[in-house]
């Protein structure tokens, strides 16, 4: 199996992590902090784009558990995480009940049945791919997903402003020769070309800093939700 740059590159920043501070701080770090806070605003996210009880998650890039535990103290749901680091996977396990299942996956196809799946989320996972990468998961979340089935991702956009800082440091690292990690912008266009092609019905758009959802607290990524028919 080949060995992709987004597993070298995780592997490297989480071990660097792990040396550098205590572990609960590292496994939030390696996700990019507010552990509890972003995680309950992901868990909204998903219930705003029809989670219901009893459906099948796969929360692909999983990390070290935040959305699991959002999820397991607001909605039974059957959950598989997915995600190319150990640590994070090990750590994530001890946050959530028994019944969640973690999974160490490193191809860029989902390890489940055809039409099994009611929702697969995908937060900070394809701002850090290449565009064909993030193609192929979609590809493949389609053929897992059951009718009436959504993709919910997170992605950057050069079109909220907002956004541009994270470019502007990527830029800095870049001339410094320090960027841990690929930073990749998506814009909407790319991503309704990408559902069409596929055969997703539907494309809708949430801006980053909004928030329809009760608690009113924006994710600062844009979300689209890609439903299959």
């Amino acid at each position: 199996m080949a060995t992709f740059h987004f597993v070298e590159d995780y592997e490297r920043y989480v071990a660097d992590l792990i040396r550098q501070h205590p572990l609960d701080t590292a496994m939030s770090l390696a996700v990019g902090g507010a552990y509890e806070g972003v995680g309950a605003i992901e868990c909204a996210i998903l219930q705003h784009a029809g989670l219901e009880p009893g459906m099948a998650v796969v929360d692909l890039g999983c990390g070290s558990g935040r959305l699991a535990v959002a999820l397991s103290r607001a909605v039974a749901v059957s959950y598989l995480g997915l995600d190319v680091v150990p640590a994070l996977l090990d750590y994530a396990r001890t946050k959530v009940p028994k019944s969640y299942k973690f999974v160490l996956n490193r191809a860029l196809s989902l390890p489940v049945e055809a039409a099994s799946v009611d929702v697969l989320c995908a937060f900070s996972v394809f701002t850090h791919l290449l565009h064909a990468e993030t193609y192929l998961y979609l590809e493949d979340a389609h053929r897992a997903l059951r009718p009436g089935g959504r993709v919910v991702l997170s992605f950057l956009e050069f079109a909220l402003p907002d956004h541009w800082a994270v470019f502007a440091k990527t830029v800095q690292a870049q001339r410094a020769s320090t960027v841990p990690h690929l930073n990749q912008f998506i814009e909407r266009n790319q991503i309704t070309v990408w559902a069409h092609h596929l055969g997703y019905a539907d494309v809708a758009f949430i801006d980053g800093n909004t928030a329809p959802w009760p608690s009113g607290e924006p994710l600062g990524q844009s979300i689209a939700v890609l439903t299959k028919a």
